[in-house]
C-alpha cells in the first residue's frame, strides 16, 4: 500500500456507555473489518512507561489524554497491526472507536483516514449508560469508570470536546444509531446501513 494512501475507515461515536466498544468488537469479528479501540490500547500500556503514566494521570480524573500522546500511540499501533498482518489496509475497513476525541484530533486524522461512515450511537436514557459503565468497571477492573464523579466528568468532557467533532464531518456521512437496544440489534442495524452504503 502507498505510504501516502489513506486508511478506509468507519468511525464509532457516542458518549461514554453508549456501546462503542461492544459494537466495535462485534464489527471487528466480521471478515473485512478490523477494530481498533484507542482506550483499550491505552489501558494495555505498561503503566511504568512515560505514556502509561500520562494515561493514568488523565483517565483517573475522567479527562482526555493529550492530543500529541493520543495521536502518536494511534499511529504506532496501526503501523504495528499492519506489520503483524492483523490489518491489511488494501482490503480491510478500519473500525475506530475512541478517536478522534476532539476537533484537533479529527483534523489530524483527516490526513490519514478516508472516512466511509460515522455511526453516532445515541443513548437517550442516562440510567442505562450509568449502569453499563458500572458493570464494565466491575467486569474489567476499570478505574476510569469506578465512580459517579468520574463518570459525570467524562460525560462533561464528551459534551464539551468530543460532541463538536460530529460537525467536522459531512452530514451525509453521519448515521444516527439507537444505542438502547440489544448489542445484536444495534449490530444488525449498523450492518444493514453498511450494506446499503456498499461498504460491507
Amino acid at each position: 500500500m502507498d505510504s501516502n494512501a489513506k486508511f478506509k475507515t468507519v468511525l464509532l461515536f457516542g458518549a461514554p456507555g453508549s456501546g462503542k466498544g461492544t459494537l466495535g468488537k462485534a464489527l471487528g469479528a466480521v471478515p473485512g473489518f478490523v477494530h481498533l479501540a484507542c482506550g483499550e490500547v491505552f489501558r494495555d500500556l505498561d503503566m511504568t512507561t512515560d505514556l502509561g503514566q500520562i494515561f493514568v494521570e488523565y483517565s483517573s480524573r475522567g479527562l482526555l489524554v493529550p492530543d500529541d500522546a493520543t495521536v502518536k500511540l494511534w499511529r504506532v499501533t496501526v503501523d504495528a497491526m499492519v506489520s503483524a498482518h492483523r490489518y491489511r489496509p488494501a482490503s480491510d475497513i478500519l473500525v475506530l472507536d475512541g478517536i478522534p476525541r476532539n476537533v484537533e484530533q479529527a483534523h489530524f486524522l483527516d490526513h490519514h483516514v478516508d472516512v466511509q461512515a460515522v455511526f453516532h450511537l445515541v443513548c437517550s436514557d442516562e440510567a442505562v449508560m450509568v449502569d453499563r459503565l458500572r458493570r464494565r468497571a466491575l467486569k474489567e477492573n476499570r478505574f476510569d469508570d469506578a465512580s459517579d464523579d468520574v463518570i459525570r466528568r467524562r460525560w462533561e468532557v464528551y459534551e464539551r470536546e468530543s460532541s463538536p467533532v460530529l460537525k467536522t464531518f459531512r452530514p451525509e456521512l453521519v448515521e444516527p444509531v439507537d444505542a438502547i437496544g440489544s448489542p445484536a440489534s444495534v449490530l444488525y442495524n449498523v450492518l444493514g446501513t453498511l450494506i446499503e452504503l456498499g461498504i460491507a
